[in-house]
């Protein structure tokens, strides 16, 4: 069979169980077995797509991805946002459009702690949110602002994105990938902040002014603990033992905080269970596919497609990203991870880009899909958060898109974004 049935064979079963409502993780184990029989005998197919997804879990750096789920989850019920929330006004207090503005560089602090926009977009709304109602903002306004910057946690580190990648993309180096994220994140979250400030001064807001109903020193000092748990995680330990510590610390200065009791950790490691357990079937089954993809040649296939269209690189990392930006707006970032990369891969380090900047530019993409229709899940939890509904905020986002789409262009045109920070650490 040819490598162009192959290829329609896996994404059209794929697409069609999709549309069914059939789990991703089964469909993408079910598209791989019907497309492997076109080649393989019924005993290898089963033999294998066993041997494949017990192979794709056992690694050891994928612990950490159910330890960071665990301690994101402890950071968002903990306490710790409000802390964050006080922090970040100390610096843009100031500023019109303030409480917006200490939305989004909460979200870049609280993301990065917890690896999470969701998590990121849940706890900095849902604490932001009533101050920002109170102060005469927009709902549409504070609800865009907080869903476009949440997810700049999955490209602060640490970030189980980032994880996954490594472990799909043949294992890059985790410690280089989580220095890699560190500018390109922070590009995405000053993106926002600028957005916000045009939306503020064009609205007619005003500062707000720094909170003193206590010290600066108190507000430094409460939020001390948490931020030096990035420094922690990042800097110290490899990503298995940082995630292991930040679980342990996070439950501490939640206890300390006296804002988790025993009946809440429970709940708490059953959600993570339930999250973790998703996840890693998901890395499962992804690998069943890629072997299949990989056997079939579809990646080879794709890659010389693309480039009969161009030998131009730029045109190709476009299309690249074209084509990557629609993927997120319709498939959750674990999945989309686990699919393209071995498909566009290739392709990249073939045009000479490395390994650890197509990582950034791949989770950039998926960061975007994050607040887009139809299933941004960012987007539902800060519409949720911000009562308002997605009509509403649509307007709103759309400044906030076209500047992170210039920030991803960014990324993936000018190497140093991603790549200076590992250069001058040595990783590189």
């Amino acid at each position: 069979m040819s490598i162009t049935m192959t290829t329609v064979i896996l994404f059209a079963v794929f697409g069609v169980l999709l549309f069914l409502g059939v789990p991703i993780s089964i469909s993408i184990v079910a598209s791989s077995i019907v497309t492997a029989m076109s080649t393989l005998s019924w005993d290898q197919i089963t033999f294998i797509t066993m041997q494949k997804m017990n192979s794709g879990v056992e690694s050891f750096s994928l612990l950490a991805v159910p330890l960071f789920i665990l301690a994101g989850n402890i950071m968002n019920n903990g306490g710790i946002a409000k802390r964050l929330v006080n922090f970040a006004q100390l610096f843009v207090g100031k500023i019109p459009g303030s409480m917006a503005q200490a939305n989004i560089l909460g979200n870049m602090l609280f993301g990065a702690l917890s690896g999470s926009s969701v998590a990121a977009a849940s706890a900095m709304g849902g604490c932001i949110s009533p101050i920002e109602e109170e102060n005469g903002y927009d709902p549409a306004y504070s609800a865009a602002a907080n869903i476009a910057s949440a997810p700049t946690g999955l490209l602060i580190p640490p970030t189980s994105a980032f994880i996954v990648y490594s472990t799909v993309a043949g294992g890059v180096s985790i410690s280089t990938l989580f220095m890699a994220g560190y500018i390109p994140g922070i590009l995405m979250g000053l993106c926002c902040m600028i957005v916000a400030f045009i939306g503020a001064k064009k609205a007619g807001m005003k500062a707000t002014g720094i909170d003193h109903s206590q010290s600066i020193a108190k507000t430094v000092w409460d939020a001390v603990p948490s931020l030096l748990l990035i420094v922690i995680v990042s800097g110290v330990f490899t990503a298995t033992e940082g995630a292991g510590i930040a679980v342990l610390y996070c439950l501490i200065l939640s206890i300390i905080y006296k804002s988790i009791d025993f009946k809440g950790f429970l709940g708490i490691l059953l959600n993570s269970a339930k999250t973790s357990g998703i996840i890693l079937f998901l890395i499962s089954a992804s690998s069943a596919m890629s072997f299949v993809m990989a056997y079939s040649g579809i990646p080879a296939a794709i890659s010389n497609g693309l480039m009969s269209l161009t030998e131009n690189k730029y045109i190709i990392f476009l299309l690249m990203n074209i084509i990557l930006l629609v993927i997120g707006m319709f498939m959750d970032i674990t999945p989309a991870i686990l699919i393209f990369t071995p498909i566009f891969l290739p392709i990249a380090t073939s045009f000479g880009m490395t390994e650890i900047q197509f990582g950034v530019m791949l989770i950039f993409n998926m960061c975007l899909g994050n607040i887009t229709p139809p299933v941004g899940s960012v987007l539902f939890v800060g519409c949720g958060i911000g009562h308002v509904s997605i009509e509403q905020v649509t307007s709103k986002l759309i400044p906030y898109f076209v500047a992170l789409v210039a920030a991803l262009l960014a990324v993936t045109y000018i190497p140093a974004l991603s790549l200076g920070l590992p250069s001058l650490m040595g990783l590189i």
